[in-house]
C-alpha cells in the first residue's frame, strides 16, 4: 500500500469545502416538495394504488363468491349423497323384511305341509 499523499491543512480543508459544495449543489438540484412534476407524480401513483385496491377487493369478493358457491354445491352433493344411501339404506332394508316375511311364509307352508302328511 502507498503511504497518503502528504497533504496539509489547508488543502483537506479545501477538499472538504468542495465536497460540501458538490453534496449542496446535489440538494439544490434534487425536486422540491412544491414541483408540479412531483405532485402529479405523487397524484399518479395515490390513483393507481386506489385502482389496484379496488381491483383487489373486487377480486377477493369474486374469490369468496366461487368459495361460497363451491361450498354450497359440496353441501348439496353432500346432502344428497347422504340421502341416496338413506334410500339405499332403507331399501336394503326393507328387501331384507321381504326376505324374511318370504322365508317365513314358505317355513310355514312347509311346517304346513308336514302336519297335513301326519294326519
Amino acid at each position: 500500500m502507498k503511504p497518503p499523499k502528504q497533504a496539509d491543512f489547508v488543502e483537506r480543508r479545501n477538499a472538504a469545502a468542495a465536497a460540501k459544495r458538490q453534496l449542496v449543489e446535489k440538494m439544490q438540484l434534487a425536486p422540491k416538495l412544491d414541483d408540479p412534476e412531483l405532485i402529479a407524480s405523487r397524484a399518479e401513483k395515490t390513483r393507481l394504488k386506489a385502482a389496484n385496491a379496488a381491483q383487489r377487493a373486487e377480486r377477493d369478493r369474486l374469490k369468496r363468491e366461487a368459495d361460497d358457491r363451491q361450498k354450497a354445491e359440496q353441501d348439496a352433493l353432500a346432502v344428497s349423497e347422504a340421502s341416496a344411501e338413506k334410500a339405499r339404506l332403507e331399501a336394503a332394508e326393507e328387501r331384507a323384511l321381504t326376505e324374511q316375511a318370504e322365508q317365513k311364509a314358505e317355513r310355514d307352508r312347509r311346517y304346513a305341509a308336514r302336519k297335513n302328511r301326519t294326519r
